[in-house]
């Protein structure tokens, strides 16, 4: 038995949310629903003029592990934190979340801690604007051989692709994962990721990677394709487990090119914050724990709803009764 089911790479960011209303954005020159980069500048202003904000460690496949902790895996986080005031929040809040942290805070980091403001308005949309700090500079140097290969899953967040040094880290990452026998995997993390990386990404994904998650949106834009099914089946043969996600309408999951679909629940959200984080984590404890792709993508499923349905990225309810209640788990 390995000392981790899981260990994650990804950006450690620390999450500052504030419900805002339309006025608040417009004043602060924020464009709706989507995610920025700011400035360390832009940051500091923005944050002094936040309403009632809450903190918490975030960032993508942060929030994952989060869930998955949550849900009782061994699990471990691979992230790069100054040793400031917030860096220090950030790996004791890991940490308690019931996932190792295992790089240290920086002591002498070239730039602070990330952060981003989250700004969620009464319909549930979520402005996002981050300042990547010291998280973007993550590097081969950061990633322990001996922890990847002491881990049966390693999940990687596409935003790292930005820096070539982000790369390396992946590739090394990878590497060690496999040669262990373990499970490598990505998350796409965002279209324009894809865009700006293409070549880099799609090579990772046939060479490199066990299973792969992403949207519609990142799909079709890695193959550049005419239509989502199009995109789907390119990214079939070149990795043996493909996860969409499909924004309300059923996900779906490719195995050995055979495609399930597995229904999502349509609820008013009152967050999006994480939705696709909590997928996967759901899909991961599936994964993790030996069960079939129907399974694991209805657990998927179940946690990206309880997620959106209050404010903040990481569960707030037992994720595994709400398994138990529809007969996932015992």
């Amino acid at each position: 038995m390995k000392t981790y089911q899981i260990a994650g790479i990804g950006n450690a960011i620390v999450d500052v949310i504030s419900t805002v209303d339309d006025r608040f954005l417009d004043r602060m020159g924020v464009h709706k629903g989507i995610m920025q980069l700011i400035d360390r500048d832009q940051a500091e202003a923005l944050y002094s003029a936040m309403p009632a904000p809450e903190q918490a460690s975030g960032g993508s496949v942060a929030n994952t592990l989060a869930g998955l902790g949550r849900l009782g895996l061994r699990a471990a986080f691979l992230g790069r934190v100054k040793d400031d005031a917030l860096g220090q929040f950030y790996a004791a809040d890991t940490a308690a979340m019931g996932a190792a942290f295992v790089n240290k805070p920086v002591p002498n980091g070239e730039v602070p801690t990330s952060r981003s403001m989250i700004l969620v308005t009464p319909d549930g949309e979520r402005s996002m604007n981050t300042y990547l700090g010291i998280s973007s500079e993550f590097g081969p140097e950061d990633v322990d051989e001996s922890v990847i290969a002491d881990s049966e899953i390693v999940f990687m967040e596409g935003y790292l692709f930005d820096k070539d040094k982000g790369k390396a880290a992946f590739e090394k990452a990878a590497r060690a994962c496999r040669a262990a026998g373990g499970r490598a995997g990505l998350t796409l993390s965002d279209p324009f990721c894809v865009d700006r990386h293409r070549d880099d990404f799609r090579a990772l994904v046939a060479e490199q990677m066990d299973f792969v998650l992403g949207n519609e949106q990142e799909w079709v834009s890695l193959y550049q394709a005419n239509d989502l099914d199009d995109a789907v089946a390119q990214a079939a043969k070149d990795c043996a487990l493909v996860v969409c996600t499909r924004s309300g309408d059923p996900a779906w999951i490719v195995q050995n090119g055979h495609r399930i679909e597995v229904p999502v629940q349509m609820v008013t959200p009152v967050d999006t914050t994480g939705a696709g984080d909590q997928f996967a984590a759901g899909f991961l404890y599936g994964l993790a724990t030996g069960r079939d792709m129907a399974i694991a993508g209805r657990m998927g499923c179940i946690a990206a709803t309880e997620v959106i349905g209050h404010i903040g990225a990481r569960p707030k309810t037992d994720l595994r009764a709400a398994f138990q209640r529809v007969g996932l788990v015992d």
